[in-house]
């Protein structure tokens, strides 16, 4: 997807919304049990009741590797079923040396059709570049992200007074660009994102965290927006999991229109 699809279904929509299909077989509803595939049919009502509301879907991969070739079938029909003007991310974390890296990115890219996928860079340059050779394809560095072990290395500082994450920032935006190069900043690191525009300020940014993770949606986006949103803000469990019980996907939409209206309110305060 190019960049100016991807800001033109942010301003159509008012929506900066990113949905976590992060499927877990045990919390499904057992209703759903009785399907052929019952992961295929979680995604599936889910698509149906928020694609409207939302930019993006981010299947995490571990959910579905877990499952072996089950769950790669799983995730194959997820994919097709999506909506095609809706941006997806694969949130499969690779980083290898060079060919290892090629072939990721061909899994992903060509046999599965995924708009992006998220990539470590702990191995340098020459294991990002392969990722970056697809042709509107979007490679999502990880950053600086919201778990408790991010502090042992990502804030590491380094003899220049610079932090690990700002060095991985500031040297890795040269590998790509911003139509082709986003980074995973998390909402609990929201107070940062004024530092980190400074040092990118055109990419766009992938913000897991609100929702169950207790982010502010409003300092993210006060902090993190630039002139084309260039904010992805991703939710998983306080949506496809806003209810256990068989009317899962209604209340997946209610949640996905609460988190869509209070975007439309910072759209128009902040862009």
């Amino acid at each position: 997807m190019k960049r100016e699809e991807l800001v033109k279904q942010i301003k159509s929509k008012e929506s900066y919304l990113c949905i976590g299909l992060d499927t877990d077989l045990k919390k499904i509803p057992a209703s759903l049990q009785k399907f052929e595939d019952p992961i295929f049919e979680f995604n599936k009502r889910i698509i149906d009741a928020t694609h409207e509301y939302c930019v993006a879907y981010k299947p995490n991969i571990a959910f579905y590797e877990a499952m072996g070739s089950k769950g790669w079938d799983s995730l194959e029909k997820t994919l097709e079923y999506i909506p095609k003007e809706i941006f997806t991310i694969a949130d499969a974390k690779r980083g290898d040396i060079g060919n290892t890296s090629g072939l990721y990115a061909r899994a992903f890219f060509d046999n599965m059709n995924f708009g992006s996928v998220t990539v470590a860079p702990y191995m340098g340059e020459d294991s990002v570049t392969p990722f970056l050779e697809f042709k509107d394809k979007w490679v999502i560095l990880l950053a600086l992200t919201s778990n408790s072990g991010s502090k042992d290395f990502q804030m590491m500082k380094l003899e220049n007074g610079q932090y690990l994450y700002q060095e991985v920032l500031e040297k890795s935006s040269k590998w790509g660009n911003a139509s082709n190069l986003m980074y995973v900043v998390g909402a609990t690191q929201a107070t940062l994102l004024k530092d980190i525009r400074k040092i990118i300020p055109d990419h766009f940014l992938l913000v897991p965290g609100v929702g169950a993770q207790g982010g502010s949606l409003e300092e993210v986006s006060q902090n993190g927006m630039n002139k084309d949103c260039g904010l992805l803000v991703n939710a998983s469990r306080s949506i496809i999991y806003a209810s256990s019980g068989d009317d899962f996907n209604t209340k997946a939409k209610e949640e996905a229109i609460k988190l869509r209206d209070e975007m439309k309110v910072y759209l128009s305060k902040y862009l």
